[in-house]
Order: structure tokens, then C-alpha cells, then sequence
């Protein structure tokens, strides 16, 4: 009989037992996080609830142990939206120029083993950029002799005391113009031709650097 009797007491106090454990953990588990932020003067708030205004300036969350377990910045203004947009535009130009960079540094040093084949490609263009230029060089001789053998002409009509016909006169007029197309093209070819030269040599500096760079890095 006495021992049916400690079998229900034993079974009483753990029934007891768990039931203030869970109780415990309920109450544990009840505790709440807070939002703590400060306002624009600068004061510190805690809530239970969020704010419109504690969004506005940023704040922390925090449990009941008065731990920050997170942040949330503060929200940006639009200009500094704007600002943020365009670091974020320029970072990846900058990727993207690097990226294009590394690769053609690698076509480069592909096309061309030795310096010497990057100077016989290069002398290929200039000499294909020096047919340019004197292309235009002769056909601005051309007319540039034309306009004289037509001026010639009038001035013959002049000294026998006639009146240069207008079609002679409009042909001279376009002679003149064509003329100075011709010299405009000329100009530029000319400086296409020098700009070309600048690149180039910038490109063999770089050429011998990348050489430079892939010895010191080869095993």
C-alpha cells in the first residue's frame, strides 16, 4: 500500500515539475524585442512598436537581454539615392573597363610573340595610312592646277576686253571650293597619320611592360 502511495507522490512532483519548466519557458519565450533609435535632436528611444520616425533615422533591434541583434540604416534622402547610383554606375564602368583592358592585353600578347611582329603590323598600317594621305595629296594637286590653268584662261578673256561667260565663272567657284574640301581631307588624313604613330608607340611601351610583367610572373 505504501508503495502504490510513493509512486503517486514521485509522479506528483513531476507532474509539478514540468509544469513550472514549461511555465518558465512560456514566460521566457514571451519576452519581446524593442527598437531602439534617437530622433533628429539627437535623444535616445526605445519602443515595443516601430515608428515611422525611428525608420526615418535608422535604428537597432534588441532582444531581451539587451542585445543588438540587428541595424537598419537610417532611409536615404533622394539626393543621396542619386549619389549612391551613380558610385554604383561608375564602380561598374570600372569593372567593365578593366575587364576590357585585361582582355585585350591578352589578344595582344596572343597576335604578336615578339616586338618585332608588333612593329611590322604597326608599319603595315602606317604605310596603308601614308597611301591615304598621299591619295589626297594628288587629287588636291589636281585641282589645284585646274583652278590655275582656269584662272589662266580668264585672265586671257579679261586682257582681250570680254566678260568671262558665267558658266566659266561658276566652274572656277566650285574649283575653289572642291579645293578646300580637298585640303580639309588632307589636314585630317595628315593627323590621323600622327595620331596613329603616338598610339602606336604607346602600344610598344605597353607591349614591352606586359612582356615584363608575364616574365616576372612565369615559374
Amino acid at each position: 500500500m505504501l508503495r502504490g502511495s510513493s509512486r503517486r507522490i514521485a509522479c506528483a512532483v513531476a507532474l509539478a515539475s514540468f509544469a513550472c519548466t514549461a511555465t518558465a519557458t512560456a514566460a521566457g519565450s514571451g519576452v519581446r524585442n524593442q527598437y531602439k533609435w534617437r530622433d533628429g535632436s539627437g535623444a535616445l528611444h526605445y519602443s515595443d512598436a516601430l515608428p515611422a520616425e525611428a525608420a526615418k533615422y535608422g535604428y537597432e533591434v534588441v532582444n531581451g537581454q539587451g542585445i543588438v541583434i540587428r541595424r537598419v540604416e537610417r532611409a536615404k534622402t533622394p539626393e543621396e539615392l542619386a549619389v549612391a547610383k551613380a558610385e554604383q554606375a561608375r564602380d561598374r564602368a570600372q569593372r567593365e573597363e578593366a575587364a576590357t583592358r585585361s582582355r585585350t592585353d591578352a589578344q595582344l600578347l596572343s597576335a604578336y610573340p615578339s616586338e618585332t611582329d608588333l612593329q611590322h603590323a604597326q608599319q603595315q598600317k602606317l604605310e596603308l595610312l601614308d597611301q591615304q594621305v598621299e591619295s589626297a595629296r594628288i587629287s588636291l594637286r589636281s585641282q589645284e592646277q585646274a583652278l590655275a590653268d582656269q584662272l589662266a584662261h580668264a585672265a586671257e578673256v579679261e586682257r582681250n576686253g570680254k566678260t568671262l561667260p558665267e558658266p566659266q565663272a561658276k566652274l572656277i567657284a566650285d574649283t575653289r571650293k572642291q579645293i578646300d574640301v580637298l585640303r580639309a581631307a588632307m589636314t585630317r588624313r595628315e593627323n590621323e597619320r600622327a595620331a596613329a604613330a603616338a598610339a602606336m608607340e604607346a602600344e610598344r611601351v605597353h607591349y614591352r611592360e606586359l612582356k615584363a610583367k608575364s616574365a616576372e610572373d612565369r615559374p
